[in-house]
């Protein structure tokens, strides 16, 4: 298999497991991924979510909780790499990223906006950073940002493209017409642009590629393309090792491509989702929000269509009707479970 060099660490496997919120990818899922290898990304968004004051004080919930999930994914991790995905959108971004720092991350991951402040926040330590970026444009901006602001550029970048999951970098238009993208093509220019500041720095700046990799061919298609290595997270989700609910996975194993739907997220970016009785409800108006829990810098808790906080631990949990419920472009080709192991093999063995 093929192995990621990153600074001075090193991933036996050249993979990273996606992020995946809210509580999908915590230190169970990590763990067993850095064990076998890759690099295990824990989601800080609403990580605290089961913490018994998660209700009365979120955000010292969840600082808590990413420690001690860090903690427990190290301690699975027989040496591998740990890391975590922190959204730029988050109200309390800098210091999600400060305490990743202090419990020990080996990468940081972000994304959901742009991370112009990144490189600030883990000043002085030995943990590595990536943006996530879907364009030429978005790269150039960023690694400009960090070279004249903080003199320094990326450890690694994450390039993610139009079959990803979660929260993504497209308009609605180019989602629901992805062949038009070429995205090949955008990727070979982005791969372009991060290796100018590479020269400029005179360091490897290795390039992740993320959406939609499924299959061994659709690594094998990355790394000829340019990447060093390839995200995964969609697939991660039917593995014993998954933190979200079994009925959580059961709908990825059951779900159709009929089902997939690119909604509007309170974040403010495109998503792509399961259709439920969930989705049927904020089609049919705004759910009433009861309680607001902070997560987010520009919510307005009176103009929002839903709370995403709650939708997504909804789903996490098990309420799978009520909750939201992202995934990627090809989760209809999932049919059964599966264990992060075997997963792994299945996809990086050369």
């Amino acid at each position: 298999m093929r192995s990621l060099q990153i600074g001075d660490k090193t991933a036996r496997v050249a993979l990273i497991q996606g992020g995946m919120g809210v509580g999908v990818s915590r230190s169970s899922l990590a763990g067993a991924v850095a064990a076998e290898g890759g690099i295990g990304i824990i989601s800080t968004a609403q990580i605290g979510y089961d913490e018994e004051d998660f209700a009365q004080h979120p955000a010292m919930a969840n600082l808590r909780a990413i420690e001690k999930h860090i903690r427990i994914a190290r301690e699975k991790a027989n040496g591998g790499l740990i890391g975590v995905n922190v959204m730029v959108a988050l109200k309390d971004y800098a210091d999600h990223v400060r305490t990743a720092v202090k419990a020990g991350a080996d990468v940081i991951i972000s994304g959901a906006g742009l991370p112009l402040d990144l490189p600030e926040y883990v000043a002085g330590s030995d943990t590595k950073i990536a943006p996530i970026v879907s364009s030429p444009k978005a790269a150039s901006v960023i690694l400009r940002m960090w070279d004249r602001k903080y003199h320094r550029t990326a450890d690694f970048v994450v390039i993610e493209g139009p079959k990803a999951g979660g929260h993504l970098g497209f308009s609605e238009e180019e989602l629901l017409d992805i062949k038009s993208l070429d995205y090949d093509a955008v990727i070979q220019k982005i791969i372009l642009t991060v290796q100018e500041f590479a020269q400029k720095f005179q360091c490897r700046i290795p390039v992740i590629v993320a959406g939609g990799i499924f299959t061994k061919e659709d690594v094998q298609h990355a790394f000829a393309l340019g990447a060093d290595g390839v995200q995964v997270a969609s697939r991660f989700v039917a593995t014993r090792e998954c933190d979200a609910d079994q009925r959580y996975k059961d709908c990825y194993i059951n779900g159709t491509a009929g089902q997939i739907e690119i909604i509007k997220s309170p974040v403010g970016m495109p998503g792509r989702a399961l259709h439920n009785h969930f989705l049927e409800q904020v089609q049919e108006g705004s759910i009433p929000i009861g309680r607001c829990y902070g997560c987010l810098k520009n919510c307005d808790p009176a103009h929002i269509p839903y709370c995403i906080t709650d939708a997504l631990t909804r789903a996490v949990q098990g309420d799978v009707e009520n909750g939201l419920i992202f995934c990627g472009a090809e989760v209809g080709r999932i049919n059964e479970m599966t264990t992060v192991a075997a997963l792994m093999e299945e996809l990086m063995t050369e």
